[in-house]
This record gives structure tokens, C-alpha cells and sequence, in this order.
């Protein structure tokens, strides 16, 4: 599972509404000064990701709490909408080279546009696999947990 923290902004009886700091993976490293994509890390404020989830949990405004994403259906997922327009591609490409070296097909520019018709494909298929109502319930993020609030102490007297 992967986890996200997150604070509660607003609460609509069982739709919980949390907002969570987009964090760039520049910054940390010690090459961040002379790297391009630090720079614009640097450039640009850090932005916030709100979102709606329903929430078995009691919650409160300012409450942080924990989402979570399932991790194997999101590699699914990445898998499908990456590989299966490679697949189509390089699949009709091929038949269309065959094509063209057997004499089937009189140019090459056919066995491209078959190419491409194979890549427009695969994505065709990879959208219909992640429009599913099963796929996008294993994608929705939950919230799995309240984090317990931290008192800060500014000052000790006697």
C-alpha cells in the first residue's frame, strides 16, 4: 500500500475533503544546484493536491490522516496504459514489414500507417481496461488511518 498523508479540510457528512502537498523528489539530493529539474523544483511553489474520499473514520477539520493506494493494482494499471500501445505498435509494425517484404504491400509507407493504426489500438484497449468500474474502485485512494495530532510546546515555566 502506498501512503500519503494528508489533512481534513472540509466534511460533508461521509465525503471527506483532504489536501495534500505535492512534493517534488528534487531538493534532496546534493546535485540540486546544478541540475535543471532542481532548479525548477526551486522555481516553483509547492502545490496542493485536494481531493474527496468517504471515510468510515470520525474525522474532524484539521485532523491529519493517512490515504492509501493500492500499490499492485496501481502497477497494473501502468503496465496497461504503457505496454499495451508498445505492444499494438510494434506488433502492426511488424506485420506491415512483413507485408511489404512479401509484396503484399506495394510501399512502406503503408506498414507505418499500419503501425500506427497498432499503437492507436493498444491504447484503445488500454482505455477501455481502466474505464472499468472494478479497475477504478482498486484505484480510488482511502483514507486508512487518523495520525495522531503533535503538540508543540513553545515555552517551560516553573
Amino acid at each position: 500500500m502506498i501512503e500519503e498523508q494528508a489533512t481534513v479540510v472540509a466534511i460533508d457528512e461521509d465525503n471527506v475533503t483532504v489536501t495534500s502537498t505535492i512534493k517534488s523528489a528534487c531538493g534532496s539530493c546534493q546535485q540540486v544546484d546544478n541540475c535543471g529539474s532542481g532548479q525548477v523544483a526551486k522555481a516553483f511553489p509547492q502545490k496542493k493536491l485536494s481531493l474527496t474520499v468517504k471515510s468510515p473514520l470520525a474525522l474532524s477539520l484539521g485532523d491529519n490522516v493517512v490515504l492509501g493506494l493500492n500499490e499492485s493494482a496501481l502497477l497494473q494499471s501502468a503496465w496497461q496504459v504503457y505496454l499495451w500501445p508498445l505492444v499494438g505498435l510494434i506488433a502492426a509494425s511488424w506485420l506491415g514489414q512483413w507485408m511489404v517484404i512479401n509484396s503484399i504491400l506495394s510501399h512502406e509507407i503503408f506498414a507505418i500507417v499500419l503501425g500506427v493504426i497498432g499503437g492507436y489500438l493498444g491504447f484503445s484497449l488500454a482505455k477501455k481496461q481502466q474505464i472499468k468500474s472494478a479497475t477504478c474502485a482498486k484505484l480510488a485512494p482511502k483514507i486508512l488511518r487518523k495520525e495522531n495530532q503533535n503538540i508543540v510546546i513553545t515555552e517551560i515555566t516553573d
